[in-house]
């Protein structure tokens, strides 16, 4: 299984993001789920979206602490709590006009 975390800000198509992975694995012929995890929060706030893809049935319905694959839509985000998580072999992709240098400081 694949479990993808997102994070981003109200109104920038995170949740968008997430739900449309989820359903370009299903028209891929894969198991896919997909939901966002924010508060009452306005439009600008930092939310959260996740994604699973597997080839088999998915049972699990919470939230991913371990993802494979995180990514960060707004670049003023990136910061440590991000990175929570991250296994060695997980992927990071950051949206950021700086050097990858620069972002392991």
């Amino acid at each position: 299984m694949i479990e993808v975390r997102l994070h981003g800000r109200g109104g920038q198509g995170v949740w968008t993001a997430a739900n449309l992975l989820a359903m370009a694995a299903i028209r891929e012929g894969k198991h896919a789920q997909s939901f966002p995890f924010f508060g009452p929060e306005r439009l600008g706030a930092p939310i959260l979206a996740f994604a699973r893809i597997s080839e088999k049935p998915i049972r699990v319905h919470c939230m991913i602490y371990r993802p494979d694959v995180v990514g960060v839509l707004d670049p003023t985000l990136i910061e440590p709590p991000v990175a929570e998580g991250i296994k060695e072999e997980s992927i990071l992709v950051l949206n950021s006009d700086k050097e990858p240098g620069e972002l392991r400081e």
